[in-house]
């Protein structure tokens, strides 16, 4: 293969239709947008209106409510712990701490926190210090033999 011989998938890149080149592109002239009235002036936006109308976003009722000081944690399953220690990236040793699950990179980053479920299965028997858990992802991490320690926020800080 050459480098002039490379090409796009077909119908990958589709062309944009040329609009107002003449009567005989079929979209000369006014370039398929009507004539006159605000939609056919350049740099307009009507988003949202509805002719006089009440428009929709204002007919319906607002809901929920967004706490802006709410706590963000990083979820992760025991199945993931599992498979960490399985793979060797988890000493089963030592304490699994939130600085060992980010730098064996099970999670990406802490946040406010990690919270363990209890999702997938589990088997080691290791000793869990995080901020957060389930009660099944303690009751399970205990049936394995292991502890789950859930640490308070200000310990955390």
């Amino acid at each position: 293969m050459k480098l002039h011989e490379l090409r796009d998938n077909p119908g990958a890149a589709k062309k944009s239709k040329r609009v107002a080149r003449g009567p005989g592109s079929g979209k000369g002239k006014t370039a398929g947008r009507g004539i006159k009235g605000q939609k056919s002036r350049s740099g307009v936006a009507i988003g949202g209106y509805e002719g006089g109308q009440m428009p929709l976003y204002r007919r319906l009722p607002k809901r929920g409510f967004s706490k802006p000081n709410a706590k963000k944690f990083a979820v992760v399953n025991l199945g993931v712990i599992q498979k960490f220690v399985e793979a060797g990236k988890l000493d089963a040793k030592t304490d699994i701490t939130e600085d060992v699950l980010v730098a064996a990179g099970v999670v990406r980053r802490k946040l406010d926190g990690v919270r363990v479920l209890a999702k997938g299965d589990f088997s080691s028997k290791l000793n869990i210090v995080v901020t957060g858990a389930s009660k099944a992802a303690v009751d399970a991490v205990a049936k394995a033999g292991g502890a789950l320690t859930v640490a308070t926020a200000s310990a955390a800080e």
